[in-house]
């Protein structure tokens, strides 16, 4: 997928968590989720800019997902929105869920994904479209903010009550 549909597979994953830290009334630890998500989305396609290390190579992996949820639970906790248990889980979930996401979107399309490689080799694709379809990549960003609102209003309605 290209980066519109990154984005809203971003939205998607983070968009439960969201509903979840605005209930618990932490509204600022779920906008940085969220804004963390997006900025997060296309860091595996960095990989096309790095001469040796192939395309959906290594950057999109099961291992490269932990690798960053650790990264992104030590700078949550370094930010320290909340504390830092909801902080640290939140970064991490965060984190390994956005590139979970991007390797799920690069699963729809013919050429697939690798995710366990180097452990396991199996290769992995739907193959329902092209990444360079334009409809398919915003539907997918068109979901993604439909998700995000919708756990916004969930999250803010929960906890009025």
């Amino acid at each position: 997928m290209y980066r519109n549909g990154h984005y809203g597979a971003a939205l998607l994953a983070v968009a439960p968590i969201g509903a979840v830290l605005t209930a618990a009334g932490l509204f600022e630890l779920a906008v940085a989720a969220g804004v963390t998500a997006v900025a997060l989305a296309v860091v595996p396609d960095l990989d096309q800019r790095v001469p040796g290390i192939a395309h959906r190579g290594p950057t999109h992996t099961v291992w490269f997902a932990l690798m960053i949820g650790v990264i992104t639970s030590v700078a949550t906790v370094a930010v320290a929105i909340a504390g830092p248990v909801v902080s640290a889980v939140t970064g991490f979930v965060v984190g390994t869920g956005t590139i979970g996401s991007h390797i799920a979107a690069d699963a729809l399309t013919p050429a697939g994904i690798r995710p366990w490689r180097p452990v396991n080799d199996t290769h992995y694709s739907l193959d329902l479209v092209k990444a360079k379809n334009a409809f398919a990549n915003y539907v997918l960003l068109g979901l993604g903010i439909a998700g995000a609102a919708l756990a916004a209003w969930v999250g803010s309605t929960v906890a009025t009550f």
